[in-house]
């Protein structure tokens, strides 16, 4: 990707993707980085750099994760530009749920401060939502969207349970009320998934167990300037392209109770004739489920400044 880097996609991780200390080695590098945190400390009026590498766990609690996962991306895009990044000039963005906040920040749709206190209240109202509705998530190893669907059905006689995450081929999970996912879970060898994993989060997003955090999410949303995106956005809700700024708005609050539909949004951008991606910090993991999605597509991952390598800025006529 040497030399074509400043015209990939950029595709933004989401929850799940948040580590102790994310971000701080960016700041202690880069001036940038430092502005970024500073600018979402003062947006959410209380110390983001305390709340993610002094805190211990606190980086893994929901109202936490969400604005620290979307600043340490930012941070990372800020660095990048300064070494030539253009964000007009990439041919796609993309976010995995939460990372379509930063996705929409990063295509021009959001004003920064209003994303950052977006993704706060997210993961209050998520946290909230998980509290009220004892509820998890349930990953289906290896199966497929047609197995998922029927374990799906098994699961809502039991409670609310739905397909919660389509990422990648292998890659589904259910979430619901913890009753409809033992059933669903207890049905899995019957349906052809030889293996279940439940996994450690705080409740069943993606799912009607949200729906009291999509009605607070759609009153906050309502006040917030959202403008057309001035480069391809793809939304988790269809999978496909959106530009219309009332139907950027509504996928956004639709989203929490909503599959995730990545796999179809990385075809999408691939068919439009995108083979080429980043991914800024945290993680590595949309690099992962690209692989399995469209393997003749390359997502570079720069997840800690020494992958900065890649990036140096280019002399004239390069």
């Amino acid at each position: 990707m040497v030399g074509t880097w400043k015209e990939a996609g950029v595709l933004f991780p989401g929850q799940g993707a948040q580590h102790e200390g994310m971000g701080r080695d960016w700041c202690e590098a880069f001036p940038e980085a430092r502005d970024t945190f500073a600018e979402a400390s003062e947006a959410l009026g209380f110390s983001l750099e305390e709340a993610c590498w002094e805190r211990g766990d606190d980086v893994h609690r929901t109202d936490v994760a969400q604005p620290g996962i979307l600043t340490t991306s930012a941070a990372v895009v800020r660095v990048l530009q300064a070494r030539g990044l253009d964000p007009a000039a990439a041919p796609v963005t993309a976010g995995l749920s939460l990372g379509e906040y930063t996705a929409l920040w990063f295509a021009g749709s959001l004003d920064f401060a209003d994303a950052v206190r977006l993704v706060r209240l997210r993961g209050e109202a998520m946290q909230a939502a998980s509290e009220a509705v004892p509820s998890s998530m349930t990953s289906l190893m290896g199966a497929n969207r047609e197995q998922a669907e029927k374990l799906a059905a098994v699961g809502a006689e039991h409670g609310i349970c739905q397909v919660a995450n389509l990422n990648a081929p292998g890659q589904v999970i259910l979430a619901g009320e913890l009753a409809a996912l033992d059933a669903a879970e207890a049905a899995a060898r019957e349906h052809g998934v030889r293996r279940t994993r439940r996994l450690t989060v705080a409740g069943g997003f993606h799912s009607e167990c949200m729906r009291s955090a999509a009605d607070r999410l759609a009153d906050a949303l309502a006040s917030i300037d959202v403008r057309a995106p001035r480069i391809p956005f793809v939304t988790n809700v269809t999978g496909e392209g959106v530009s219309d700024p009332a139907a950027i708005r509504a996928n956004l609050a639709a989203q929490v109770c909503s599959p995730v539909l990545w796999e179809d949004g990385m075809r999408w951008a691939v068919a439009q004739g995108t083979r080429e991606f980043l991914e800024p910090a945290p993680g590595r993991v949309l690099a992962g489920l690209m692989g399995k999605i469209e393997p003749d597509a390359v997502v570079r991952g720069v997840a800690e400044p020494a992958d900065l390598e890649a990036f140096e800025p280019q002399g004239e006529g390069a």
